[in-house]
């Protein structure tokens, strides 16, 4: 994906394929299919998770962590504000809306922030790269714990209930243990990863396009996109749309009123806007994992959003470039 020109990456066209995949061929990804996804969706995750952990570089948050103030207005952005804004969503037009995807819209409220496409937007953008650096990299760590705890209340106030105890278990497991052994084999493997970034890149993508296609499998077997017709399609557009300009809005006008410099601003709007796919389709697999027939319907929110956030903040990335070399 360059800066400057609005360029739909191979990623995307993956995903895109993906699902088509699960439309026309979902036996194979089905849960006791071909596939085995019970298990394999799990050995995907970890190896996620392995990765990120063997190329992850704390030494590289070090030249961010100061800036406090900003720290905290990107993470009370990402888990206070955005689901706070769902919430008031599903207040409003919940009724209207399938259960998946109310829950779908709110968890993409709850999830973490991104960390590669901040860090290269805030990059592109001539800002503050150590500030998007430290709270991508935090907001990953954070939504770990965060997201569950936000989807087991809103589970809880709708009269349902989330295993939080298992959900726990399983993200300690599946996630977190293999970033901790990523870490901790850094120093022998971290160089040779990096040498070969590509190659780790490719594994990393092509396991989460791996991923969407088990996501997806069951509710095209069981039929369940029959009741999705266009105009549910174009309003999860729309509010995805809302979503972002209202939260890029109001953290832009916050820059203003706290006199943040231009070169920490776009660290700020770029942190605080971004909602992991990378993250979520993993973690969806896990929270709900007793719920294999909805998660394609739980996962358009993300899906949708991820794309857009990358169409729009792209141009806007170039824009801040021009100006902070005028």
């Amino acid at each position: 994906m360059k800066v400057g020109k609005v360029r739909i990456d191979a990623f995307l066209t993956g995903m895109v394929l993906a699902i088509i995949l699960a439309a026309l061929f979902p036996t194979p990804g089905v849960h006791g299919g071909f596939l085995h996804p019970e298990l394999l969706t799990k050995l995907g995750i970890a190896l996620i998770f392995f990765l990120n952990g063997a190329m992850l570089s704390f030494h590289a948050l070090k030249d961010g962590v100061l800036r406090w103030r900003l720290h905290l207005i990107i993470q009370v952005a990402t888990f206070v504000l955005f689901p706070v804004i769902g919430l008031v969503f599903l207040a409003v037009a919940g009724r209207w809306i399938s259960p998946d995807l109310q829950l779908g819209f709110f968890y993409l409220c709850a999830l973490p922030s991104t960390v590669s496409s901040s860090v290269a937007m805030t990059s592109a953008a001539r800002g503050n790269v150590p500030v998007a650096v430290f709270n991508a990299t935090i907001s990953s760590l954070i939504g770990i714990v965060v997201t569950p705890l936000w989807m087991s209340l809103l589970l809880k106030t709708s009269g349902h209930h989330l295993d939080v105890a298992g959900v726990f278990i399983d993200l300690f497991k599946w996630m977190v243990l293999p970033m901790i052994i990523g870490q901790v084999l850094r120093r022998w493997i971290g160089a040779w990863l990096h040498r070969r970034k590509k190659l780790a890149q490719t594994a990393d993508r092509g396991t989460i396009l791996l991923l969407v296609y088990t996501s997806f499998c069951d509710s095209f077997a069981l039929n369940i996109w029959s009741s999705t017709n266009l105009i549910v399609m174009l309003s999860v557009i729309a509010a995805t749309l809302v979503l972002f300009f209202g939260v890029l809005l109001l953290l832009w006008k916050l820059c203003d009123l706290g006199g943040i410099a231009p070169a920490f601003r776009s660290a700020v709007v770029f942190c605080g806007t971004k909602k992991s796919l990378a993250t979520g389709v993993p973690m969806a697999s896990l929270i709900f994992a007793g719920h294999a027939s909805g998660l394609g319907l739980i996962l358009l929110p993300i899906m949708i959003y991820h794309p857009l956030q990358l169409l729009i903040c792209t141009p806007l990335a170039s824009r801040w470039a021009k100006e902070a070399q005028a």
